[in-house]
């Protein structure tokens, strides 16, 4: 069995990747678990070392990475290069948050001594996506080996040599056996999931594969740490400009056509501003179809038009875009819908294509009221120039994230933990190494006489 892999922007063939078989997953994890002792026992600042030398190793081959993303999934080269620049420094980081990872020292009796100690998990099945293969698989295996964990790397089937490519640069600064890599398509990460030995599986994907992960480890009693879909609001309140916000929202739509973990999914915008709002947007909708790639592949296009045509289908209309690009490339342009209600797939589910669905509301408390009305907690953002609306906003919205007048950006070292459907644990930042861990307490009491 093999899997083919079609560049999105002309159809060719880009690769044929075999599929792991049972046996080669089940050595893998062999492999992986007989490296973890001498692993777990090697000092941190060694393990630390390892790690930033793979991150020297990916920089010498970054443009390397950025072209097979390219060519995988459709990304801009740049975005590309950004999101291996991105992983580079995320290897550095963990590479000197692992040392100074710590526990507590507890107060007890004057003659003992107690102590919370973390310690490695064991065998780490990491599950990465396509839409950013070597910034995300960057942070989940970085962490893993940096806390003294070994690594199970499963990438997307969708961009399996980007993932293949960087996790044999970092495998190649490791003992044997600390970080093994497996090909395959959802069975192979399923196999990884259900494999006795696999002590934690970090996936970060859709929620219907991350549900099936939940159940997989809670049957053997694993960790699992999940970052799963989302369907991220955007509201716009009255008083804000149109032309910023539309910038904004179309930022947030448009940018990787779409294919965002924190995209913008569904606009609220307060009906006094909904002309003036909408107008702009369609505007940068039309300046934003010369700036975006392909979708990752046929078969994404097609969902991501299946959730366009049932909205039409609905009542909504279509200001800009909805027409599947003629010619080669899974192309999809933006779009932008307009008179969109709650019951619509698309206001409902993650679309993750180039479309802006927009709902008018008449106010702000309403647009807040369904915004939180939603299966997903992943992120949400909220533009706005009143500072009440701004502290309600960010107290009541149900998610990991909340931004405030900008749909990206954030401080280094923030960690967010996803809600309901979105996933569990912290996928990111220096708790991430908590995540990785497992704390022991230890009461060392003197002998008696």
């Amino acid at each position: 069995m093999e899997m083919t892999v079609l560049d999105p922007r002309t159809g060719d063939t880009v690769a044929r990747v075999p599929i792991a078989s049972e046996a080669e997953c089940g050595a893998a994890v062999d492999r992986a678990s007989t490296a973890f002792p001498a692993w777990a026992r090697t000092a941190a600042a060694d393990r630390a070392a390892a790690v930033d030398a793979a991150a020297d190793a990916v920089a010498a081959a970054a443009e390397d990475l950025a072209e097979l993303n390219e060519r995988e999934t459709g990304k801009p080269r740049d975005d590309a290069l950004g999101g291996v620049e991105a992983g580079i420094g995320t290897l550095r980081q963990y590479a000197q948050l692992g040392p100074v990872h710590r526990g507590r020292s507890l107060l007890g009796g004057w003659s003992a001594t107690d102590m919370m100690v973390p310690e490695p998990r064991g065998v780490v099945a990491v599950l990465t996506p396509w839409n950013d293969p070597v910034a995300v698989a960057a942070g989940l295996i970085g962490a893993a080996l940096v806390t003294g964990n070994t690594v199970v790397h499963k990438p997307s089937e969708r961009c399996p040599c980007t993932g293949r490519r960087f996790a044999e640069l970092l495998a190649a600064a490791l003992p044997q056996g600390v970080l093994e890599i497996v090909d395959g398509d959802g069975s192979v990460g399923a196999r990884l999931a259900a494999a006795p030995a696999v002590d934690v599986v970090a996936h970060v994907g859709s929620s219907a594969t991350g549900r099936a992960i939940a159940l997989a480890c809670a049957q053997r009693g694993a960790k699992a740490l999940l970052e799963n879909g989302g369907n991220d609001a955007l509201i716009v309140d009255d008083g804000v400009s149109a032309r910023w916000a539309a910038e904004e929202a179309a930022q947030g739509a448009f940018a990787n056509a779409g294919q965002i973990c924190v995209a913008v999914e569904r606009i609220y915008v307060v009906e006094a501003a909904a002309d003036a709002f909408l107008a702009a947007l369609a505007d940068e909708a039309c300046r934003w179809e010369t700036r975006i790639g392909p979708l990752v592949d046929e078969r994404h296009r097609e969902h991501v038009h299946g959730h366009v045509t049932d909205a039409v289908d609905r009542g909504a209309r279509v200001l800009v875009g909805g027409v599947p690009r003629s010619g080669p490339g899974t192309y999809y342009p933006p779009t932008v819908l307009t008179e969109c209600t709650p019951d619509m797939v698309l206001m409902r589910e993650e679309t993750f294509g180039p479309v802006a669905p927009v709902r008018s509301v008449p106010d702000f408390e309403a647009a807040l009221t369904e915004a939180a009305d939603d299966r997903y907690g992943l992120a949400a953002t909220v533009l706005t120039a009143d500072m009440a609306h701004a502290q309600e906003a960010w107290r009541c919205l149900p998610v990991g994230t909340v931004k405030i007048n900008a749909v990206f950006g954030g401080a280094p070292g923030g960690s967010a933990e996803p809600r309901r459907a979105s996933g569990s644990g912290i996928g990111y930042g220096p708790e991430l190494l908590d995540e990785m861990t497992a704390s022991k307490v230890m009461h060392w009491s003197s002998p008696g006489q």
